[in-house]
């Protein structure tokens, strides 16, 4: 299995270029702080998705945890961004909406995980 091919790989790598495209229209003020702390939480994400989708079946589920983790408090991060108004409303539901899709698949593949 080609782990570029993995759908939530593509949806997270999709994420991350939303976000970075985003980048220039946050204050510099915010993209050195909440805004780094979500970049780099998205990449986590990737780092991670792209480990269980290498790691055998056994090492699998801890992983898959360690990022369903990552991926809740970037949720919480996001919303917090979008409510001290360091990001408008288009923008925060597009990541919210993309990070949910991430979750959704998240959740079946520990579910997948835990089953076998």
């Amino acid at each position: 299995m080609d782990e570029f091919d993995v759908p939530i790989f593509k949806k997270s790598y999709e994420l991350y270029k939303d976000f970075y495209s985003f980048r220039s229209s946050i204050s510099r003020q915010d993209r050195y702080t909440i805004w780094q702390r979500c970049e780099t939480m998205i990449l986590e994400v990737l780092e991670g998705i792209l480990t269980a989708s290498q790691s055998s079946k056994c090492d699998k589920l801890p992983v898959l945890e360690k990022v369903s983790q990552k991926l809740n408090f970037l949720r919480v991060f996001t919303r917090l961004m979008k409510e001290i108004k360091s990001m408008d409303n288009r923008k925060y539901i597009l990541l919210q909406q993309n990070i949910d899709e991430i979750g959704k698949m998240l959740g079946g593949w520990i579910k997948s995980a835990k089953e076998r």
